[in-house]
């Protein structure tokens, strides 16, 4: 499994959707998340443990707490993969509707 496979993988769930869409308006601790979210604290821990782990979160220690953010470098490559499917599928959209063109182009002349 590709690191950007993994990024969508852990996307998958609603919850980690929900806790890294809050986490783009900037940094937040734990309970914050599960003040706004349905879910507990160790539910959310668990949630950022996965998030980090495939490389879309980090954490820094504030004091006695930590603070999770949005990884840009991960964001990034979360982009690049999917910019590269674009890139792919439009490539090929391009192509078939060539192809097409070139059968009408090809049925009119005969």
């Amino acid at each position: 499994m590709t690191n950007a496979t993994a990024m969508l993988t852990a996307l998958g769930d609603p919850t980690r959707q929900a806790i890294f869409e809050r986490l783009t308006d900037g940094p937040l601790a734990v309970g914050q998340l599960a003040d706004v979210l349905p879910v507990s604290r160790p539910a959310v821990s668990q949630h950022l443990k996965v998030l980090k782990d495939v490389g879309l979160v980090t954490d820094r220690q504030d004091g006695t707490r930590r603070l999770y953010s949005v990884d840009p470098d991960g964001l990034a490559a979360l982009r690049a993969h999917l910019d590269g499917f674009w890139e792919r599928s439009l490539a090929a959209f391009q192509q078939h509707a060539n192809q097409d063109r070139e059968k009408q182009d090809h049925d009119r002349d005969n």
